[in-house]
């Protein structure tokens, strides 16, 4: 038998992979109620889980049986330290179950983990490992990708997370207040009404990061800032943390006066998704531009995130990778039999 047969031979293996834990206690938060995390497992990798006591028997593909059996270390490590495990856990194991032992926990040979007042916060993709470490070497970081990839999610909590350590002295949240198919004139209310609308996702994540009279008295006092990108002109911001979401609908103008506002012992995160961009038609996204134009400069990165990252419900998965089919069917030319 060649070398390539065998190993194709022992990919589709369905010998059983056998796992075996220590403490019985903490195997029914393992496994979760009537297995059901377990029946994900299995859902998700197309395999067989059987347990008897503490003894897990893998059965499937040697690949798929592999991620298993990762995932199950990961998730296991998780229930050790006390936290619980829900759907989205298990999901995330499956996407990190590249990385087992010790490297699950310490990836980079330090804590990733981010903790704020409400929550702790982990990567749940590899690409949002890669982006977390991104944000906490760099002073300007690209999060590129579509929706539901945690792009702005995770600012927000490495933003609460350094304003909470004494790191920055001021939060800064900005969006350009571009309609995707109203009118600004048309919405009810004074000026700050109708600009509210446009930032209520990021109201949302911070009151997911801090109690809700916290989210009121720091905005109240100025070291949280939740404003327009129109807001920014003029300003220079010093010893902040200063986000810009749905950055695709910025202008190269609006784009390099918001990236030349930063001021001494502050950092900033861009994110967006170039698929959606709401400007008129042929007008150029200042993301876009400023990928063009920034790539590759010192103290700047870019972190590009795939459907594959999406960690919201399985069916954003499916939609965003429907959209990408249609989009690569109409990008084809005529005649290309593609």
């Amino acid at each position: 038998m060649t070398a390539h047969a065998a190993k194709r031979a022992a990919e589709h293996s369905i010998e059983p992979l056998f796992l075996e834990f220590e403490d019985n206690s903490l195997l029914p938060l393992l496994f979760g109620e009537h297995d059901r995390n377990l029946a994900r497992l299995e859902q998700l990798l197309g395999v067989s889980i059987t347990s008897r006591g503490n003894r897990l028997a893998i059965t499937g593909p040697s690949g798929p049986a592999e991620t298993a059996k990762g995932a199950l270390l990961s998730l296991h490590k998780r229930v050790r330290k006390g936290r619980p495990i829900d759907m989205g856990e298990v999901d995330a194991a499956v996407r990190m179950s590249d990385i087992v032992g010790e490297e699950a926990d310490n990836p980079f040979g330090e804590d990733l983990t981010i903790r704020t007042r409400r929550r702790i916060v982990e990567a749940r993709s590899p690409t949002q490992r890669t982006y977390l470490q991104a944000l906490r070497d760099f002073e300007l970081v690209f999060g590129i990708g579509p929706a539901g990839t945690g792009k702005t999610y995770l600012a927000v909590a490495v933003a609460v997370s350094l304003l909470l350590a004494g790191r920055v002295n001021r939060i800064i949240l900005s969006r350009p207040a571009v309609e995707a198919g109203e009118r600004l004139g048309f919405l009810p209310g004074d000026l700050r009404e109708k600009i509210d609308p446009y930032l209520r996702p990021l109201y949302d994540a911070l009151y997911d990061m801090l109690p809700a009279d916290q989210v009121v008295k720091r905005i109240s006092n100025g070291e949280i800032e939740v404003a327009p990108l129109a807001f920014m002109r003029g300003r220079t911001l010093s010893n902040a943390f200063i986000i810009l979401d749905e950055a695709q609908n910025t202008t190269p103008t609006q784009m390099k006066m918001f990236l030349t506002r930063m001021g001494e012992n502050s950092r900033m995160a861009v994110t967006g998704d170039l698929s959606q961009v709401d400007l008129p038609l042929g007008a150029k996204s200042g993301l876009r531009d400023a990928v063009e134009t920034l790539d590759g400069m010192d103290g700047a990165t870019f972190v590009r995130f795939t459907d594959a990252d999406v960690v919201r419900h399985p069916m954003v998965t499916r939609i965003v990778r429907a959209y990408n089919a249609q989009d690569n069917r109409l990008a084809q030319p005529p005649g290309s039999g593609v």
